[in-house]
């Protein structure tokens, strides 16, 4: 397991045309850069979990000072070369009270069949996993960042909410015409 406790930087992005783009979380620590495959949903839900995590925290722990949301677009880019390490299976998030930093594991997706029982192990030997430690502040900051990546793709479709390609899309809901 590697431990970036704490990151200097941590960031999302994307390569690719909106319908082929990859997804990718990224985070340094003094030489250390990892990259991770991810997919745009994940993203998307770890976007959401940081902010609705921030808010229970800062709730639960009134007396902590507010973080906000603030970064310039271009700090938030990813860094060359965007080699991953492994394509992320399970994102999961914690809080260390003592430090006031947001824990952030990813676990290596595996080819295990989808109905087995999970390992014994949570860690096991053949699995990689990932420790990203990070202010409230850098994790605001991701998920606004994500949500503003993930906003860029294709536009949804109103009647179905899937993606609409630019040669057009069947819409289930309009019978199949395309629109």
């Amino acid at each position: 397991m590697d431990d970036f406790n704490p990151v200097d930087r941590i960031c999302a992005g994307c390569e690719g045309e909106p319908g082929q783009r990859v997804f990718y979380l990224q985070a340094r620590k003094d030489r250390e850069l990892v990259t991770l495959l991810c997919e745009k949903f994940q993203m998307q839900q770890l976007a959401a979990g940081i902010t609705k995590f921030v808010d229970e925290l800062q709730a639960r722990f009134g007396e902590l000072p507010a973080a906000i949301t603030d970064f310039e677009e271009t700090e938030m880019e990813l860094e060359q070369p965007i080699e991953p390490r492994f394509r992320a299976g399970q994102l999961g998030l914690g809080y260390d009270e003592a430090e006031d930093l947001l824990v952030l594991v990813a676990q290596e997706l595996t080819d295990d069949a989808p109905n087995q029982d999970p390992p014994a192990e949570p860690e096991s030997a053949d699995r990689q996993t990932v420790r990203f430690w990070a202010t409230r502040q850098q994790m605001l900051n991701l998920a606004a960042h994500i949500s503003l990546v993930a906003s860029r793709g294709r536009p949804v479709c109103g009647n179905c909410l899937q993606p609409i390609d630019p040669a057009g899309h069947f819409c289930p809901r309009r019978n199949g015409f395309k629109h």
